[in-house]
């Protein structure tokens, strides 16, 4: 009973972690501006914030949030405005000179602390995750399923979503693959600031 839930619950969550959102911009954008530790350490907080959406779904808080307007509308404004804070310093970091940006990127690497935090939040407020985990605690899990095993679904989750950013970081945080992304330069920082940004407005205006 429990192997065709877990499954299930699996390649649900393989189609959500591979698909393009704020916790996938956020470690690219880490990863390859920063270097492979920093997406690394991003990625470590994302998979943590999942433990977080895990908890409360598990408590019920995920079915408390749905119903109540005002504390998901609070939740889904901070989220955006975070994204859009990250977006527009990656804009702004994209207009100074070429030498301090190249020293930003290759000096002045995040601590370990800062890019955990940056990734857990972005994963942590995404309005999005709260939906998807109350959906999968709800509909793909049977509430006669033993809080133990449910545990067990929440770790799985965290470490394949970690495993799986760890694993875009150690590609695109290569020497290589940063150095032929970098040669674009300002570009690369504007892009991804305006990514992030995009996925703030569509936060904002698709619940």
């Amino acid at each position: 009973m429990y192997w065709t839930e877990f499954l299930t619950l699996a390649i649900a969550h393989l189609f959500a972690v591979a698909s393009p959102g704020p916790d996938f911009a956020i470690v690219v954008r880490q990863c390859v501006t920063k270097g492979t530790r920093t997406g690394l350490w991003t990625s470590f907080g994302v998979g943590s914030g999942i433990l977080l959406h895990v908890a409360y779904s598990i408590l019920g808080v995920a079915v408390f949030l749905s119903q109540s307007p005002v504390l998901f509308e609070a939740m889904r404004l901070i989220a955006a405005g975070y994204l859009v804070y990250l977006g527009l310093r990656s804009i702004r970091v994209s207009f100074l000179p070429h030498t301090i940006r190249f020293e930003r990127s290759n000096s002045c690497r995040l601590e370990a602390r800062q890019a955990f935090i940056q990734g857990f939040i972005t994963n942590g407020l995404n309005p999005k995750a709260t939906l998807f985990f109350l959906a999968l605690f709800t509909v793909v899990i049977s509430a006669e399923t033993p809080l133990v095993i449910q545990m067990i679904y929440g770790i799985y989750l965290a470490l394949a979503t970690f495993t799986w950013f760890a694993l875009l970081s150690m590609v695109l945080g290569q020497s290589a693959v940063r150095e032929f992304i970098l040669k674009a330069g300002k570009w690369v920082e504007r892009g991804m600031g305006i990514v992030l940004i995009l996925i703030a407005i569509q936060i904002g205006i698709s619940f």
